[in-house]
């Protein structure tokens, strides 16, 4: 008999039963007054998710579109920036960036490190010219949760603009856009937000709206000033993703039918479960500290491989993992615990890791690792998300 598919990774994440039936429902037109019904609705949905009285603009894109759309609205040619390079993704920004033609400067972290905010202050010191901060608030290629209101904190007392890609973070962990006093946070629909890859999600602050307004930008398709006057007529600039908006509505009264801070508490336990299992197994992590809420960057033993662990996991448990990226793709694996999963997926996921370590690696570990895994869980629901849980004797 076939096993359960257990999508454990970094994203795309499972979708919910109730989202699944509403991408189903038969297709509505995008200019219509159903459409824009609930695209008004949406919109006090998605600030509330975002922590923001701006706009939130519904973006037919994926993540790194809506990086690219921040990039292009935000900052001209010639204009230079503060790029914080830790993993995968930091590169990305500075990537984009550069297509732009905005000269960077970077500021380079160890991959499975967070940047302080020291650094940044001393970059900003440094350099009175820079324009932008650019950074994620997970990078989702290590597992790292950066300081974003410490940083925040620093930019907002400047006229440097922080954007934040929240692509691993939003709905996930806190990140309140106007407390913080982010300009520009941004996210993707395959992680925390339960669905299907393909729509995206900026918001800007009223000094980021300003210095948008008076960008010229050289993209067509990523115009916010834009985007802001449709999406307040329920409405976006091109042809709407309408299926994954309509799917968005479901999962935003999904994530807010209690409130945030009780899907903080489910994130974090969630994390402690899975960082427990992994310290019991014996194993090392990519990040010791200041480590994101939504993935575990698991170290493998010298010699084992990841593809042939992630593999294993998905052919005879049906759990799928992912591994490193660059340098780290064959010796850490990347556990996702994001979205639409629950403590038994991801107790699956470490049965078929211990499992799957035996089998690739010839490697022995504890034997309680799910039961340590599974108090830590239980522990974590009883204190304040992101605070140390007591031992597990306790």
């Amino acid at each position: 008999m076939r096993n359960k598919i257990r999508l454990l990774t970094p994203g795309p994440t499972p979708l919910p039963e109730r989202v699944r039936l509403v991408l189903a429902q038969d297709m509505i037109h995008h200019r219509k007054s159903v459409f824009k019904e609930t695209l008004h609705a949406l919109q006090g949905k998605l600030r509330t998710l975002f922590g923001t009285q701006e706009v939130v603009l519904p973006l037919s894109c994926s993540g790194t579109g809506a990086m690219t759309a921040a990039v292009h609205g935000l900052f001209k040619p010639g204009e230079k920036v503060l790029v914080v390079e830790g993993g995968k993704f930091g590169q990305r920004w500075r990537n984009i960036a550069q297509t732009r033609g905005i000269e960077c400067v970077t500021l380079e972290v160890p991959w499975g490190e967070a940047v302080t905010s020291q650094a940044i202050q001393e970059a900003l010191t440094k350099d009175p010219s820079l324009r932008g901060v650019l950074v994620q608030a997970s990078e989702t290629s290590t597992g790292v949760l950066h300081p974003i209101k410490d940083i925040a904190a620093l930019t907002s007392k400047t006229d440097v603009l922080l954007v934040v890609d929240g692509i691993s973070a939003v709905g996930i962990s806190p990140c309140p856009m106007d407390d913080w006093k982010i300009d520009c946070l941004l996210t993707g629909s395959q992680k925390g937000l339960m669905l299907p890859p393909g729509l995206a999600l900026l918001a800007l602050s009223s000094r980021a709206w300003k210095k948008a307004e008076e960008i010229s930008s050289d993209c067509f398709y990523f115009n916010l000033p834009k985007e802001r006057d449709n999406c307040l007529k329920g409405q976006t600039l091109f042809t709407s993703p309408v299926n994954l908006i309509m799917g968005l509505n479901e999962s935003m009264d999904m994530l807010l039918e209690a409130d945030l801070d009780e899907l903080y508490r489910k994130q974090w336990a969630l994390t402690m479960l899975t960082r427990t299992g992994v310290q019991a197994l014996g194993l090392d992590f990519l990040a010791p500290s200041h480590f994101t809420w939504g993935l575990t960057s698991v170290r493998l033993p010298s010699g084992v491989s990841a593809p042939n662990v992630v593999k294993m996991a998905a052919e005879y448990f049906g759990v799928y993992m992912a591994g490193g990226q660059d340098h780290l793709k064959s010796s850490v694996i990347r556990i996702g615990h994001m979205g639409w999963l629950d403590w038994a997926d991801v107790l699956a996921g470490l049965h078929a890791l211990q499992y799957s370590l035996v089998q690739v690696g010839g490697y022995s570990a504890s034997r309680d690792y799910l039961e340590q895994a599974l108090n830590a869980y239980h522990h974590a629901l009883l204190v304040q998300p992101g605070q140390a849980i007591p031992p597990a004797h306790s």
